[in-house]
């Protein structure tokens, strides 16, 4: 993937460490690919840096800026999801993305995206709610609850009513966009939570695929130009003044600075405030079976299914889950494992060649509240969130169980509504 200037779109690409920086030409072989890998590493992580001192990227991005090649990975399958050529027209993806997030009362993604529904041409009476939005879009909201709280409810019957014929039917493609978007989303809300960031403001001045209009990534990393305004809040004595969008519900504080913030009520896309999470292990129905990976992996059925339904975004995901995977940890890779199998356990998947004992020798109790606190009920303002146990964990380690806990979620939830569109299709 390259943006318009083949460099520096949203996404820290592979094309933009090799522009910037070419690795020098000689034989290949381990050495020479270990010295690649480190010097994009290092290129990438000097771009992030100089951007987060300019004051150039999102609150989520700085979070993750310590890790730069997963970074790379996430920003250039979001960028996709949300920007570039897909079936669904770009309004319809950021409320998707709004409705995702307010499953979750997450004020930060909801007021994010609000933002770019409006600058992408939206209509600003959908900010009203999702009685305000053609019928397509209500549709959707039985899916998105079931995804964002109890995933393995997810069935044939969702994607056939969606897909049904009739003039507010959704394609089969569309709906994958919808479905990825809406696990992407969720999972992202966990991280928001889990990291802190919903706390932060939205700022008008970034640009839709954030970074600032006509920053190149390239630049900033060689410090060719000259810095944009700070992406700090703006001083009790700044002047400011309320200014509410008419008919959606989107506030905007616009300060002197030229800096508007945005805030939004994620309440009102809600349908069903009390449907929640609920333990999957404790559940006496008999009729919801454990999802067992031997029968419908991402390697062997989710990966080529989203991938011929949905060009390229297959390989997008698969890089974003390798790339966790790779992080270095110093807890070795049997923690990363037990966190990834952890939840998809909570979620109701399985893995019939795993040791699940190792989940309790290798977790602490308190550790595994916090896990289940962020990847299965993220609102702050239900459950109040467990704190990140282990305490010489360095900041970057707190990211890197944050980012497994998203990764591990979205796959889930990718695989629940991957399994359910291949039960339609082969009905």
């Amino acid at each position: 993937f390259d943006g318009p200037c083949g460099i520096c779109q949203h996404a820290l690409t592979y094309r933009l460490c090799h522009l910037s920086h070419p690795p020098p030409v000689s034989p290949s072989g381990p050495v020479q690919v270990t010295k690649v890998n480190a010097e994009k590493e290092r290129v990438s992580l000097r771009c992030m840096k100089a951007l987060t001192s300019r004051g150039g990227v999102d609150a989520v991005s700085q979070q993750m800026a310590s890790h730069p090649q997963y970074l790379e990975s996430f920003l250039r399958t979001q960028h996709y999801i949300l920007h570039m050529d897909g079936p669904l027209p770009l309004q319809y993806r950021h409320y998707i993305a709004i409705m995702a997030a307010a499953q979750h009362h997450c004020g930060y993604l909801v007021s994010l995206h609000s933002a770019q529904f409006l600058r992408v041409g939206g209509d600003p009476l959908w900010l009203q709610g999702l009685e305000a939005v053609p019928p397509r879009l209500q549709h959707l909201d039985q899916l998105n609850k079931v995804l964002a709280h109890q995933p393995w409810l997810t069935a044939r019957s969702h994607i056939q009513a969606l897909l049904k014929t009739g003039e507010q039917c959704w394609s089969l493609a569309e709906l994958v966009q919808a479905v990825v978007l809406l696990a992407h989303c969720h999972s992202l809300s966990s991280f928001v939570f889990g990291s802190g960031t919903d706390a932060d403001p939205v700022p008008l001045h970034i640009a839709p695929n954030g970074t600032p209009p006509g920053y190149c990534l390239c630049d900033a990393a060689n410090g060719n130009v000259s810095a944009p305004p700070p992406l700090t809040t703006p001083s009790e004595h700044t002047t400011r003044r309320w200014v509410r969008a008419v008919g959606c519900g989107l506030y905007q504080t616009e300060y002197d600075i030229g800096q508007m913030i945005y805030s939004a009520d994620p309440s009102r896309f809600i349908t069903d405030p009390e449907f929640g999470y609920q333990e999957f292990a404790r559940r006496e129905e008999d009729h919801f079976q454990v999802f067992r990976v031997q029968d419908y992996s991402w390697e062997d059925h989710g990966f080529s299914l989203v991938n011929r339904l949905y060009s390229d975004i297959g390989h997008l995901l698969d890089d974003r889950f390798r790339s966790v995977t790779a992080l270095p940890s110093s807890h070795g890779p049997d923690l990363k494992r037990a966190i990834w199998n952890y939840i998809h356990c909570m979620l109701g998947i399985r893995y019939d060649d795993y040791d699940y004992g190792e989940v309790n020798q290798l977790l602490e109790r308190e550790m595994k509240l916090y896990i289940k606190s962020v990847a299965c009920y993220p609102d702050a303002t239900k459950i109040p969130l467990c704190p990140l146990p282990w305490a010489p964990l360095k900041p970057s380690e707190r990211i890197h169980v944050n980012l497994l806990i998203m990764e591990a979620r979205l796959q889930a939830e990718l695989l629940y509504a991957l399994r359910a569109i291949t039960q339609y299709m082969i009905a």
